[in-house]
């Protein structure tokens, strides 16, 4: 990955963190867990988590219908810098890790 797409990357996941802080609502925690770029800096993936997991779809549904609002709020904070087509997932990867966590506690 080149100097440019690791800093627009890190960008993209600080400010979908302050993003949702801002606008999401306070009975959900939504967190940004990861954020990947193409090749080419022109679509880019921001994997989150969502407390309580009852809220995830609506978390999930939520976020990508403020992508344009993320993108002008992505404006304002990095400056010089285009954001790309973002979507946002659920980071299935860090929910397994934390049903493991889970898993392998009950049996110590």
């Amino acid at each position: 990955m080149s100097i440019r797409n690791e800093k627009i990357r890190a960008a993209l996941q600080d400010v979908a963190g302050e993003f949702f802080a801002r606008e999401a609502g306070r009975q959900t925690l939504i967190t940004v867990t990861n954020a990947i770029v193409s090749d080419d800096a022109k679509q880019g993936t921001i994997c989150i988590t969502v407390f309580p997991d009852a809220a995830e779809e609506n978390a999930l549904s939520f976020a990508n219908r403020n992508r344009g609002e993320f993108a002008d709020f992505f404006r304002k904070r990095v400056r010089g810098a285009f954001p790309p087509r973002i979507e946002f997932v659920i980071d299935r990867g860090e929910k397994n890790r934390q049903r493991l966590d889970e898993l392998s506690s009950d049996h110590s």
